[in-house]
């Protein structure tokens, strides 16, 4: 099962071996022995960070690391545009990118983010270090096939500094997008709904608009469109493809030589003709990075990553206002697994969630945040991630507040189980959930 899981990530390495050799044809042996050393440094540092220290620590440093180079991208491909003006890098700028040291600095550290990321998916196994290692076996055996296949390519299929950046950039993020909590495309989408929601919320804040009668339910519908997830969703695949578009749109205009000194006019047009086919060719890894990158963005809007839900059990409360959940019993409260609760009141009702945190306490939140609408919690891979924005929340942080944290509620510990008020539980929900709620909908 977990040479199965490893396959998209094996692929995606040989994807990249192939485009590093290709963009270094004249430092082939330096490139695949730098990539292969980097890979395996990868998987064996990612999976030491996950043993001597926690898991934590070892998916943040991975994630870090290829947000890193997706803002390299963004930056590569704003250079891109700037060079397609014809305004080129300095001499030596030029000399240092045809050296083996430069092209093993690069193949290294593409080794060490695929590496990182691979190691990721197995690391926290009960075989990962077994899957590991044989990930670093499989890399460099892939590498060596693909450094003997690579030379029967066309010579003319070349690939530029921009669409190496693109590709690499955009494997590791496809590789990223099936781990929950590597995922960087979710977190993104999170990031504009909330820029969205604060630069509205300022604005009005600043320009003293309150809810007024000049503002027709019509206005405020329209205003409500930028609290959606959609606003959150189409700007972050903005922000995720612009980079591609820019280095294609770079290629695309890139000036043809000047042939005005050839004389003949058969060598003029050959000259030209070789230049546009050269410039289609470069063409491709970009315009292939594009569909990695809407890979991803599929991999990470609809996870194959199965999610604890249960269903909600009723309670009910004593005459003197208080619900009580005893730790052993129908459920099993300190098995580590997130247990959902709903509570009605006349026509109220509220739902509610016990779980015991990494740190072997319970804890009793909202199956709600004071941000998203109340679609609810799941558990999975050592988190709680909300259904509405699939925001991850680690489980040591359950029961804090801020953020798309579940909303804290008051309640006592004992012996027997855990005890909590109904009245503050249905005014909770009330003031924090009802009114997400009306914000999402009705934009007010």
């Amino acid at each position: 099962m977990l040479a199965v899981k490893l396959l998209p990530y094996l692929a995606a390495w040989v994807a990249m071996v192939l485009v590093l050799l290709r963009t270094f044809s004249g430092n082939r042996p330096v490139t695949a022995a730098a990539g292969i050393v980097g890979f395996a440094g990868g998987v064996a540092g990612t999976q030491a960070l996950f043993h001597a220290s926690s898991a934590e620590l070892a998916i943040g440093v991975v994630k870090s690391s290829v947000g890193v180079g997706f803002l390299l991208l963004w930056g590569v491909s704003v250079a891109a545009i700037y060079r397609s003006t014809g305004r080129n890098m300095p001499a030596w700028g030029k000399r240092f990118a045809h050296t083996r040291l430069f092209a093993g600095i690069v193949a290294l550290a593409a080794g060490l983010l695929m590496g990182g990321v691979t190691a990721c998916r197995v690391a926290g196994a009960d075989a990962g270090a077994m899957a590991c290692l044989l990930a670093a076996l499989a890399a460099g055996v892939l590498a060596g096939a693909v450094l003997a296949v690579e030379k029967r390519l066309p010579q003319a299929f070349t690939v530029s500094p921009a669409g190496l950046t693109a590709a690499v950039v955009a494997l590791l993020l496809f590789g990223s997008s099936s781990i929950i909590r590597l995922d960087l495309f979710a977190p993104l989408t999170m990031k504009v709904m909330k820029f969205a929601h604060d630069f509205v919320h300022q604005f009005f804040e600043s320009m003293l608009i309150p809810d007024h009668l000049f503002f027709s339910t019509g206005t405020w519908h329209y205003i409500g469109l930028l609290f959606g997830k959609g606003v959150g969703f189409w700007g972050a695949l903005i922000i995720w493809f612009i980079p591609v578009i820019l280095i294609l749109l770079a290629i695309s205009v890139e000036r043809l030589p000047a042939v005005a000194h050839i004389r003949q006019g058969a060598a003029r047009r050959k000259m030209v003709a070789a230049a546009v086919r050269s410039r289609r060719l470069r063409l491709l890894v970009p315009a292939a990075s594009a569909l990695v990158l809407a890979a991803a963005v599929y991999r990470s809007t609809f996870p194959t990553v199965e999610y604890w839900d249960p269903k909600p059990l009723a309670v009910v409360a004593t005459p003197n206002g208080e619900i009580f959940i005893p730790k052993k019993g129908e459920i099993d409260l300190e098995d580590g697994k997130l247990h959902k609760f709903l509570y009605k009141q006349g026509g109220k009702q509220a739902r509610f969630m016990v779980l015991m945190t990494t740190g072997g306490k319970l804890t009793v939140v909202l199956d709600a945040c004071a941000i998203c609408k109340p679609d609810g919690y799941g558990q999975t891979e050592g988190s709680v991630v909300c259904y509405y924005c699939k925001t991850l929340i680690p489980l040591e942080t359950v029961g804090k507040p801020g953020g798309c944290n579940p909303v804290p509620l008051p309640f006592a510990e004992k012996a027997d189980g855990v005890h909590l008020d109904a009245i503050t539980l249905v005014n909770t929900w009330d003031t924090t959930v009802q009114t997400t709620t009306r914000i999402k909908e009705d934009g007010k």
